[in-house]
């Protein structure tokens, strides 16, 4: 594909769910079987959704995991002190951001305002 991508936790649940448009289901197939990149705190929220299972955790085992590094750590830093945002999703971006990777979610607006953070909603797609 080319481009990078982080999948955030709720465009995991909805594919998992069958839950997304066919033209997003199919852009994050596209995506899962290209490079599957998730962040340690998406595991942890997707794992931790009272409807996980086994087959669930056996898929997410299956992505490869950013965890925090120190550039993570410090972008993540910088973000709660600028923007005000949730610690997860300052994570989740400063991941994205210091990896140079497009995060793919459908919650567009808890990543707005974030200089060089390209997002991409799998339910937008046409």
């Amino acid at each position: 594909m080319g481009k990078r991508y982080l999948i955030d936790s709720n465009t995991l649940i909805e594919y998992t769910g069958k839950l997304l448009p066919v033209s997003g289901h199919d852009v994050v197939t596209a995506i899962i079987n290209d490079q599957f990149n998730i962040s340690f705190i998406n595991k942890i929220e997707v794992l931790g959704y009272a409807g996980a299972n086994d087959k669930l955790r056996e898929f997410i085992n299956s992505a490869n995991i950013f965890r925090i590094s120190d550039g993570v750590l410090e972008k993540t830093i910088e973000l709660r002190r600028n923007l005000k945002i949730k610690i997860p999703d300052a994570i989740i971006a400063a991941t994205a951001l210091t990896n140079d990777l497009i995060l793919v979610t459908r919650n567009t607006d808890d990543f707005r305002n974030m200089t060089g953070l390209e997002v991409m909603n799998p339910w937008d797609i046409s």
